[in-house]
């Protein structure tokens, strides 16, 4: 078995609450994440634990499709998720948005998987996917956001 952890982070121009309503509510992950198709929100209500998704992606040339779960949720500030397994990868993520002026924002996103059966094997190769592919997607969100989308 092998495992990613990764931690990055980004300063927005946005207001701390315009960036965390906008990332929190996963179906606007396909116009800022790159290889995402869709997005489903499963659950009614306003966003909070228990809130579903489904999603399918496109991932180191496979389509991917899975759910996740709001496992945490503080309004405005952070939420983390877990995603059901997939592809033999499964795990946890989270965005937490802290405020670094009154109308800019950083975004702390964290990844977790852990990756099994022949998958693990490309454990490295997985792992350098995702720091590419977060840091384009992330300077993506920095655009959108800051031309005034959200």
């Amino acid at each position: 078995m092998g495992t990613i952890d990764l931690r990055t982070q980004i300063d927005i121009e946005r207001p701390a609450a315009e960036v965390f309503t906008f990332v929190a509510d996963q179906t606007n992950a396909p116009l800022w994440q790159q290889g995402l198709h869709e997005v489903r929100r499963l659950t009614p209500g306003p966003l909070g634990v228990g809130t579903e998704h489904t999603f399918s992606r496109q991932f180191a040339g496979k389509l991917v499709e899975s759910r996740n779960r709001f496992i945490a949720f503080e309004a405005g500030r952070f939420v983390a998720f877990e995603i059901t397994p997939a592809a033999g990868m499964s795990g946890s993520a989270s965005y937490t948005v802290e405020p670094t002026g009154p109308t800019s924002a950083r975004l702390v996103s964290e990844v977790h998987f852990k990756v099994t059966g022949p998958s693990s094997l490309a454990t490295p190769l997985l792992r350098r996917v995702f720091q590419r592919d977060t840091k384009r997607d992330e300077a993506t969100l920095k655009v959108l956001l800051e031309k005034g989308a959200g």
